[in-house]
């Protein structure tokens, strides 16, 4: 399998939900408009390709100056555990510079992998939830 990782491929709200769906991420994939706004709002996708089959993105609202919140990272199942987050998040480190922080909010069923990828816990972050 030779997966192909792009900065330019254009995606589109279906294929971000069917990704969304196909990886366990908990997000609104059945708001197909929402998916559209979540793709066109984003100011860095990184995404993983299997031929024309979306596996694996990483989305990004940044400055490119200061600070990156990496919003989503999301990999199909059948294919997690081939490195393919790693390089969505190198990928996305390659493409801001190292005045930039990286940020994420983690799911509690991912708390442990991202120590395996470089991230560093942060105790000092607070958050007003979404309503819906």
């Amino acid at each position: 399998m030779s997966i192909e990782y792009s900065t330019t491929r254009p995606v589109s709200g279906p294929q971000l939900a069917d990704v969304f769906h196909r990886s366990g991420i908990r997000r609104p994939v059945d708001d197909l408009a929402r998916m559209e706004r979540m793709v066109h709002a984003a100011d860095l996708m990184v995404t993983a390709w299997d031929g024309d089959r979306l596996v694996g993105v990483a989305r990004s609202l940044t400055d490119f100056c200061f600070c990156c919140y990496l919003s989503d990272l999301a990999v199909d199942r059948a294919y997690q555990r081939q490195g393919i987050g790693k390089r969505l998040v190198e990928m996305t480190r390659e493409a801001l510079s190292d005045e930039v922080m990286l940020l994420l909010l983690a799911a509690p069923t991912a708390m442990s992998y991202y120590p395996h990828i470089g991230f560093d816990k942060a105790d000092n972050a607070w958050l007003i939830p979404r309503k819906r």
